[in-house]
């Protein structure tokens, strides 16, 4: 029996397939869980203001980078290229340095993405690291998602293999030091095929080690099990560097359910054949009956490790799809975590807008990904698709984030979606730049920036097992060029960016500098500007008002058509504060409008406009 999450593909055919859509849902039946809605439900304070307590004073920008790439000085860029050929980054090229080149974006977050030692084809065995097999790596570096020992860091990023962990234990402090926060990678739904910890503390049983191996499904196994069948490696039938590796087999038996939700000794080579899922106490081929009392091993494992990395000065927790583990599982699990350090924040990667409120509130998470919502709706208009209307930016915060849009997370690129600046997307990353801003204003919640992003990285070429897939490659040793060009063989200075990417840089640098210090984008309301003068359907306004700050964001994604509007302001909102000089806060320049109950907006093609009145 087959049972899969089909999965959206976004016009690749990789198996690391990221945005699943058909999601797990529990219903919490367990007695443990009645208790615990008892008191969610007849506690005095709401949702919104148990959350409020933990809301940083200003907005968090997080920076998103892999270490493997961001601090690599190699160009050579061979396809399949061996690290010694294709080199990689390491936790010491993550200089004071660079940490104030990305502080100068006012990022406060830094997300090290790829940190926990991960399966990968490079031969660490004279450190005591098994090989991995190359039938069930993705590329040569491997995949970030496939986590090899849960307790470790990635021997790649380290200078000196043996002293690994004080490496990334010295990144955390330098990071620290510079008054920025550490969020990593927590993958909880499954781990790579040739899983095993040998840095794990002595108390620490290992993922499997007492699974009863003859049971398709046991609440007390780890894993999920095709009993008497043995593992069948998929194959696409595509020769590569690596086929010379690989013989198509790979010793496990019985064979393990695979990472995506398939249940077959015989996955497809689109599927997360390189994963294993891990059990959480669902029983998934028996119309998903919970077994969730008493506690299922793989909770109390993980919270370990939670706990573990918390330790280590960990600050938040990117978690991997968030959504195909029990909501029940978070709700027990980060309050617990919190206990031993209270200011962490837990961030989903989520895609079903039907039950985002559902694991903010029961999942006690933090943030969610605003992928399907706001990015696909600016995606769209940033193609300039025939399809593309600003009415999705008014969905997004008017009905499908409405009341908790400040937990939010927004962004335009990250490690799975196309670089804007690649000829998939825009071709142009000036063409997203209305994007940003609303991106960055319209809620009160995490903005986060993808290494690059800020330089017009367009995720050119075809490295390896990534494929030219207008992205950059997570799979493989590589170099970034445009990344390369502001790193500048580690100076972090910038000076071999031609002019338009000192441009774009400097424009990221200062609409965050005015989003972070902005009180109406942080604690502010939001008005919805009625379409006006010649707006069309790709051009929007909308104001952010506070009793201390009055901001009227407008933006033109019309690729032709400048927009020409005279801005009604509601007496409710001219009421909140007194006026303030009319300014263009992305330019600093004042506009010379008289104070009254309009303003003029005259806004070319693809712009935007952030004025303070």
């Amino acid at each position: 029996m087959i049972v899969e999450v089909k999965c959206k593909k976004e016009n690749r055919n990789l198996s690391m397939l990221r945005h699943c859509e058909e999601k797990q849902r529990s219903n919490l039946t367990s007695k443990v869980f009645v208790f615990a809605f008892f008191l969610l439900f007849i506690s005095s304070s709401s949702f919104a203001q148990q959350k409020q307590i933990s809301m940083n004073d200003k907005q968090i920008v997080i920076y998103q980078l892999l270490p493997r790439l961001f601090g690599n000085k190699n160009t050579a860029n061979i396809p399949y290229g061996t690290i010694e050929q294709n080199g990689s980054g390491k936790f010491n090229d993550i200089t004071d340095q660079a940490l104030d080149g990305i502080k100068e974006l006012h990022a406060n977050y830094v997300w090290y993405t790829g940190a926990i030692a991960h399966a990968s084809l490079t031969d660490y065995t004279a450190y005591g690291i098994p090989v991995d097999d190359a039938d069930v790596v993705k590329g040569r570096a491997g995949s970030p998602y496939a986590i090899r020992d849960y307790y470790d860091v990635n021997p790649d990023l380290a200078v000196n293999v043996k002293n690994r962990m004080q490496e990334f234990e010295a990144l955390v402090k330098r990071t620290h030091t510079k008054n920025l926060k550490v969020i990593i990678d927590f993958i909880p739904n499954h781990v790579a095929r040739s899983y095993h910890s040998g840095a794990k503390p002595q108390n620490i049983i290992d993922f499997g080690a007492e699974d009863d191996v003859t049971k398709s499904f046991s609440p007390k196994n780890d894993f999920y099990y095709i009993p008497n069948q043995p593992f069948m490696v998929p194959t696409n039938g595509i020769k590569t560097p690596l086929s010379a590796l690989q013989d198509g087999k790979f010793n496990e038996v019985p064979a393990k359910a695979t990472g995506n939700n398939v249940f077959s000794a015989s996955p497809k080579y689109d599927d997360w054949y390189e994963t294993i899922k891990l059990n959480y106490g669902i029983d998934y081929q028996n119309g998903e009956k919970q077994y969730f009392d008493p506690i299922p091993p793989v909770w109390t494992k993980m919270r370990d490790i939670l706990i573990f990395w918390t330790k280590k000065g960990v600050d938040g927790f990117r978690c991997d799809m968030a959504e195909m583990v029990p909501i029940a599982f978070w709700n027990w699990v980060i309050p617990q975590v919190k206990k031993v350090n209270p200011d962490l924040i837990f961030l989903g990667e989520a895609y079903n807008p039907q039950v985002y409120k559902q694991y903010l509130e029961d999942g006690k998470f933090d943030y969610l990904y605003d992928k399907v919502g706001l990015y696909d709706g600016l995606k769209k208009l940033i193609k300039n698709e025939p399809n593309a209307d600003v009415k999705d930016i008014r969905q997004v915060w008017q009905v499908e984030s409405a009341g908790f849009g400040k937990h939010m997370l927004r962004f335009l690129e990250n490690h799975d979606e196309e670089r804007i600046a690649s000829a998939g997307f825009a071709g142009k990353a000036e063409l997203a730049l209305p994007a940003m801003v609303v991106s960055a204003t319209l809620g009160a919640g995490p903005v986060m920036l993808y290494f690059g992003q800020e330089v017009g990285e367009p995720g050119k070429g075809a490295e390896g097992y990534g494929g030219d897939d207008n992205r950059t490659t997570i799979f493989d040793y590589w170099g970034v060029p445009n990344h390369q060009k502001w790193m500048n063989n580690g100076a972090f200075d910038g000076k071999k960016l031609n002019e338009d990417q000192k441009h774009l840089r400097a424009y990221y640098q200062q609409l965050l500098k005015v989003t972070t210090a902005s009180d109406a984008i942080l604690n502010g309301d939001i008005y919805d500007v009625p379409q006006t003068g010649n707006m069309n359907n790709r051009m929007y306004a909308f104001i952010r008002y506070s009793g201390k700050q009055r901001l009227l964001v407008v933006a033109n994604f019309d690729r032709t058509q400048t927009l020409e509007a005279n801005i009604e302001i509601p007496d409710q909102i001219l009421k909140v504060k007194n006026s303030s000089p009319v300014t263009d806060l992305l330019t600093d320049r004042k506009l010379n409008i008289p104070a009254g109950t309009s303003i003029p907006v005259k806004l070319g093609p693809v712009s935007a406009q952030v004025i303070e009145f």
